[in-house]
């Protein structure tokens, strides 16, 4: 669970982006975005496939 305190001084704005950047560093968004519907197994073999097609075709570009 990612926790944000708030210092006597300190603004919500500041604290807002500090929650923001440990939410992204945690990757729970994407974690999120993954477990939105269900994926059968052989859904995820295909996209990991696709995703290592597109890494290798970048690496050598």
């Amino acid at each position: 669970m990612t926790q944000v305190t708030i210092g006597e001084n300190e603004g919500i704005e500041s604290a807002l982006r500090r929650f923001k950047r440990q939410v992204s560093k945690a990757g729970i968004l994407r974690d999120l975005r993954n477990h939105r519907h269900f994926e059968t197994n052989l859904e995820k073999r295909k996209r990991k496939a696709v995703a290592m097609r597109r890494n290798r075709r970048k690496s050598m570009a």
